[in-house]
């Protein structure tokens, strides 16, 4: 079975189908399988009510997540699920105070067999797919699988430096990632590796070319300006740049075996940012090893996993 973040099997056709009627929710809680609805409410004890169409469903506090009855997770992570897709297994039909028929649910077992048969295994270099659930200036949280969750670091979302996550990513943004590392189960994952060498970024443009670039560092010799997260070039020290302007840049020249791109700044604006969807230049599902340098350049920046 794969496992993904939740939210992916919400609008799919046979989890929909689950959800038709007390019948295919009586063939799943049979199964075990893993299923998914939305959470509409989580009472004053921290139980959650799910909405399964045809009925309700009660994922009780302590089922609510791994970890929380040991203590090891708060209880923030339930409250902030609701009006959000979770994932469960059904435990059990019962009856409420008022006699209707409503499942009892299990999200705790959901994430636990998850964790062993997904994340367990997983190593690093594996590339995996992630559903961002907040963002803070240190980095991203993620989803990876049944509402677990791994931090992307702020200083391996990209290799042009950033001021704050929200430049690249929002809540609920579907994205790769590769693991970086894991430490007690606990997993860090990294982007940058995922968005191309310098190569392959640098082809994008030609000398001659004026293209839009985003100011990110300014020097006494000169100013750095993003052309993409993971290409940057040195234009000549301009009056009255700041850092985070957007800016059009005349492309001077592109020099692979120095890992340079000389740039002029021809004008420079203030911009809001809006998180967009990734460009990846990786299909694999696992990296051994990312060089990002040029074959040919003195300077060699490589990544072992």
């Amino acid at each position: 079975m794969k496992y993904y973040p939740e939210g992916f099997l919400l609008n799919t056709s046979e989890n929909r189908n689950t959800l038709s009627s007390h019948v295919q929710l009586s063939d799943a809680c049979k199964d075990a399988r893993i299923i998914e609805a939305r959470a509409i409410v989580c009472d004053n004890q921290h139980n959650m009510i799910v909405d399964l169409k045809c009925m309700k469903g009660l994922i009780p506090r302590e089922e609510g997540a791994v970890g929380i009855k040991e203590g090891t997770v708060r209880d923030i992570a339930l409250i902030s699920r609701v009006n959000k897709p979770v994932c469960f297994v059904i435990k059990d039909f019962i009856r409420d105070e008022k006699g209707a028929v409503m499942a009892l649910l299990s999200r705790r077992e959901a994430q636990e067999r998850c964790q062993t048969e997904y994340l367990s295994k997983l190593r690093p270099g594996d590339v995996i797919a992630a559903r961002v659930t907040h963002v803070e200036s240190f980095g991203v949280f993620a989803d990876i699988g049944c509402g677990i969750i791994a931090l992307l670091p702020i200083d391996l979302i990209s290799v042009s430096r950033i001021d704050h996550p929200k430049e690249r990513f929002a809540a609920g943004m579907d994205i790769k990632c590769v693991v970086r590392n894991i430490d007690n189960g606990r997993v860090t994952l990294s982007q940058k590796e995922l968005l191309g060498t310098w190569m392959e970024n640098s082809m994008l443009f030609s000398p001659g070319e004026t293209v839009a670039g985003i100011i990110r560092s300014i020097e006494t010799y000169g100013i750095f300006v993003e052309l993409s997260p993971n290409l940057a070039g040195l234009a000549e020290y301009k009056e009255n740049v700041s850092v985070g302007q957007k800016a059009s840049v005349y492309i001077k020249s592109i020099i692979p075996a120095k890992m340079k791109i000389k740039l002029i700044i021809i004008e420079t604006f203030d911009y809001t940012y809006k998180a967009t969807e990734p460009r990846y230049f990786i299909e694999s599902s696992h990296l051994d090893v990312f060089e990002y340098s040029p074959p040919d350049c003195e300077k060699k920046i490589t990544v072992r996993f």
